[in-house]
């Protein structure tokens, strides 16, 4: 306890006048979980296309093959992870693109009941 700090059962920090409905954490979770999963689906699917057809070369440290522990060899282990880095990104980067475009079109307004409205003002006119 600092020097000086009272102790009060009041000190808490205030309850929010809006709460967050559980099922927002729920679905906030739930993306979390599957894009990264989904991500790898179509990394794995990408990279095994791009074998067969041929679209990118590939270098040759990329299209080994990794034996892990409890999962077992690995084809393309590298680039798959790679590509799964990368639509993960853009997966989440889509999320945040329709999640502001939504919030911007259905939220709360910009100012609150107590906020001024902002000052218009015209532009002066210079003197030479």
């Amino acid at each position: 306890m600092a020097k000086y700090d009272k102790y009060s059962s009041q000190s808490r920090m205030p309850e929010r006048p809006w709460k967050i409905h559980p099922i927002w954490r729920g679905i906030g979770c739930l993306l979390m979980l599957l894009l990264p999963v989904v991500a790898y689906a179509g990394a794995v699917i990408l990279v095994n296309m791009n074998a067969e057809k041929g679209w990118l070369p590939a270098p040759r440290e990329l299209t080994q093959t990794v034996t892990l522990p409890l999962v077992g060899p690995v084809d393309n282990f590298y680039s798959v992870l790679i590509m799964t880095f990368l639509l993960a990104i853009i997966g989440f980067g889509l999320v945040t693109i329709i999640y502001s475009i939504i919030y911007s079109a259905v939220g709360p307004p910009r100012l609150g009941p107590l906020d001024a409205p902002p000052v218009r003002t015209s532009p002066s006119k210079k003197k030479y």
